[in-house]
């Protein structure tokens, strides 16, 4: 029976590593997200000076085009952080589907070493009942 909890903790051990890697994929997807909306924000600002400052409409077309690259960029890597998520997803679903197997053949095999206890038991119940019907 020690190599079914063997095999269960390993599957445990491998979802709770599939957790923390989900989690660490989330947590740069959100710092993405901040960071575009850090972008926003600046771009924002940058186009509220330049409607206050001459001179700064000036730079606002190379603004810009450097906002509108650098948002690229972090589209780019949001699309590779849900490819990413979704196989880390996938991963785990695969790691929850063997623990659970893991643990219903331990299951069952508590079930059959019950039912096997049993029938020994009521064998030797029924032989010790024969005997003293026969001793009588």
């Amino acid at each position: 029976m020690s190599w079914i909890q063997s095999l269960i903790r390993m599957a445990e051990l491998e979802v709770e590593t599939l957790q923390k890697r989900l989690k660490e994929i989330a947590d740069r997807r959100d710092a993405i997200l901040k960071t575009l909306e850090l972008l926003q924000q600046e771009a924002n600002a940058e186009a509220t000076q330049a409607r206050n400052s001459a001179e700064a409409g000036w730079y606002m077309a190379g603004f810009r085009e450097g906002v509108k690259q650098r948002r690229a960029k972090l589209a780019g890597e949001l699309r590779g952080i849900a490819q990413e998520e979704q196989g880390a997803r996938d991963a785990l679903a695969l790691a929850f589907e063997e623990q659970k197997k893991y643990e219903k053949l331990a299951d069952n095999a508590r079930l059959v070493a019950a039912k096997t206890l049993a029938k020994r038991e009521t064998a030797e119940l029924d032989e010790l009942a024969l005997r003293r019907a026969g001793n009588w």
